[in-house]
């Protein structure tokens, strides 16, 4: 049986993301966890001071997976979310389509992802496919400039030291580092990701400067 045609749960996606993650012809990466409060303290001034929790780191993904091109901008310039529903293990389901800046160019392109956010866990599963279908019944295509790719984002730690997580795996062919040299880059510099810095900045009115 095809993912697609099992019935939809937060548990088929984690299993799903599981599966292209041990395919040993995938690209895949994952950051180091997030110490979020220990890298504010360390990397950035901060006005005025603040320690986040795990609730803020969760609710800031919940915003990021609903409103991609507030909280990505430098990756997604328009989106919008089709579908949208409960599942029956309490999570919520829905397509989002987005015009994405591609891996390792300038083009851009439409990307169509089937998005899973598992509130138990504290988990949200991206996983890219290649159409869907608008409520009009129209085909959305995605573009075909890269590989789908898979993203798991989750808040981990404790509600007092929150961590951020992040994997990716691309559906190539073949290990392919090119996709990968960017996140070591990001992973060797250290700071927070670019979502969680706005995050703190439009949501939380704080004032952010990295040392």
């Amino acid at each position: 049986m095809k993912f697609e045609d099992d019935v939809p749960s937060a548990a088929r996606a984690h299993s799903e993301f599981e599966r292209c993650w041990a395919d040993p012809n995938a690209t895949r990466f994952e950051l180091p966890a997030i110490g979020v409060n220990e890298t504010l303290s360390r990397l950035y001034t901060v006005a005025p001071p603040i320690n986040l929790t795990r609730s803020m780191i969760w609710d800031m993904e919940c915003k990021k997976a609903l409103d991609p091109s507030s909280y990505v901008p430098y990756v997604v310039s328009e989106a919008g979310l089709l579908e949208r529903r409960q599942l029956d293990d309490g999570s919520d389901h829905f397509i989002r389509w987005s015009t994405q800046k591609a891996w390792l160019s300038e083009q851009r392109g439409r990307v169509i992802e089937s998005i899973f956010i598992d509130y138990s866990n504290q988990r949200i599963v991206f996983l890219g496919i290649g159409q869907t279908t608008s409520e009009d019944r129209q085909t959305i295509t995605a573009a075909d400039y890269q590989p789908l790719v898979h993203v798991e984002h989750a808040a981990g730690g404790s509600e007092e030291n929150p961590r951020n997580l992040w994997r990716i795996v691309f559906l190539t062919d073949g290990r392919d580092e090119r996709y990968i040299r960017p996140f070591e880059a990001m992973a060797t510099a250290g700071f927070l990701p670019g979502y969680l810095e706005i995050y703190i900045e439009k949501d939380l009115s704080v004032k952010l400067m990295r040392r």
